[in-house]
């Protein structure tokens, strides 16, 4: 590990108490901006959601007073019936119930790309914010410019003003270069944003009023980001979007970009706070932990909690696809109970173990999708971390439970991804990899889950 992601080894009760103690005033001057009292949501039912006690954080650069829950527009509702929803149409009727829930409840955040849904994120976030007058919500999104086909300045500007038609919109309130620090590091970074000058154009955009903070999500390799933290004076970025979670806090680089940022005074808008979901369903043995802590909470509102509680964190993105989750998260921000010194130090005990799991980081961004053979790479690697969590992945013909948990893997398996898009597919064209966030090497995953199956199937297994 380089000096330059050297990450502090630990943080002390006390310093993780201070850093609260800042959040606790932010907190509750905020809560006062907004009318809420103190009292906690302990107990509150989904009936009893509260419309006026959201947290919300201030954007240093503009003062705007953003929900610290932000509506995530990766993974909106769609119309299929079946588990087949690779080309499923977005169900809009549901989407515009979700986003009026959203704004009924405070959250005025909204965060998408011309990525996003297979190109449909945008269009579709763009009908459910319009029936709203424009300084009721804000609006995020990221110049997507992924393939060398967009690179060019006449494609990525084109890409960037079709963001405003499918948005309906005349400005951008927070506009993102996307997923700087991926594939091929600072070769790629300088290919999609610099030598064809969009980076100036996008910042000649934020003086000419057309987007009003700046900034980037970044993923992958470290100096990508410290570069561009050292440009900070010239480019002055208004926020970073980076990943933070009670996992990735100590076993990923999570510690060290938040310190980074907090350094210079930079807003952290905060991604995939459950790692695509992987947090609100933990192994069953730790999560009864957290329930017995706290019998009335989600599993998934300690992992929000945690992301909350940094007062550098402007808002943390939750792709809701269902309105259970919508509620429950919003019950976590209504107002935030910042995390004591002890129950951080919980979670970060309860991330160490979940390590010992072996899960696969997938965190179901879709971002290796589509597969040129047909394959759902998300819903294979899903699937065998559920049953995993589950303690359905039997090791020996011998075990007590092994018929049981036999069944339960193949007879989920091909309920969740149909025959034709099941790992034995794979040719391992290696297509995939390179855009995975997280670095997964997602060919040798799937034709180790695919011996994996094929063991089962034959009453061979071991592990």
């Amino acid at each position: 590990m380089n000096n330059q992601k050297k990450h502090t080894e630990d943080i002390s009760r006390r310093n993780f108490l201070k850093t609260l103690g800042v959040a606790g005033v932010a907190t509750a001057g905020l809560t006062a901006i907004t009318g809420c009292g103190k009292e906690e949501n302990k107990g509150i039912s989904a009936t009893e959601i509260p419309t006026d006690k959201m947290t919300y954080r201030t954007t240093p650069t503009t003062g705007d007073k953003v929900s610290l829950l932000g509506y995530g527009m990766m993974r909106l509702p769609n119309k299929s019936q079946s588990g087949d929803d690779g080309n499923a149409e977005i169900d809009q009727e549901m989407v515009n119930e979700l986003v009026d829930y959203a704004i009924a409840h405070g959250v005025n955040y909204f965060d998408t790309s011309p990525a996003y849904c297979r190109g449909g994120s945008e269009k579709a976030t763009g009908i459910a914010l319009s029936r709203y007058p424009r300084n009721k919500y804000y609006v995020a999104t990221k110049l997507s410019n992924f393939s060398p086909n967009t690179w060019s300045r006449e494609a990525s500007i084109a890409m960037y003003e079709n963001s405003f038609k499918e948005l309906q919109v005349d400005y951008i309130d927070y506009m993102l270069l996307h997923a700087i620090g991926m594939g091929r590091g600072m070769e790629e970074y300088e290919a999609r944003y610099v030598k064809n000058g969009i980076l100036d154009f996008l910042v000649e955009e934020r003086k000419a009023g057309r987007i009003r903070n700046l900034g980037f999500s970044f993923h992958g390799d470290i100096k990508v980001f410290d570069y561009l933290l050292s440009r900070h004076d010239e480019y002055k970025w208004d926020f970073v979007q980076i990943q933070l979670n009670y996992i990735d806090w100590k076993h990923s680089d999570a510690e060290y970009l938040y310190q980074e940022l907090e350094k210079r005074g930079i807003p952290a808008v905060i991604m995939e706070p459950l790692l695509g979901g992987r947090l609100s369903n933990i192994p069953n043995a730790i999560a009864v932990q957290l329930k017995q802590r706290e019998p009335e909470k989600s599993v998934a509102s300690w992992a929000f909690r945690f992301a909350g509680s940094f007062p550098g964190v402007l808002t943390v993105l939750s792709g809701m696809t269902y309105m259970e989750h919508l509620q429950d998260n919003i019950l976590t921000y209504s107002p935030l109970q910042p995390l004591s010194g002890e129950e951080f130090e919980l979670l970060l005990d309860t991330a160490n173990r979940i390590k010992e799991f072996k899960t696969i980081p997938c965190n179901d961004c879709k971002y290796c999708m589509p597969c040129p053979y047909g394959l759902d790479i998300p819903a294979i690697l899903l699937h065998y971390n559920k049953c995993l969590n589950e303690g359905n992945m039997p090791g020996n013909t011998q075990d007590e439970n092994y018929r049981k948990a036999r069944q339960a893997f193949l007879v989920g398996y091909d309920r969740k991804v149909p025959k034709l898009r099941q790992a034995n597919h794979c040719i391992g064209c290696g297509q995939c990899a390179p855009h995975c966030p997280q670095q997964i090497n997602i060919p040798n995953e799937l034709h180790r889950i695919d011996r994996y199956v094929e063991a089962l199937k034959q009453n061979k297994i071991s592990i």
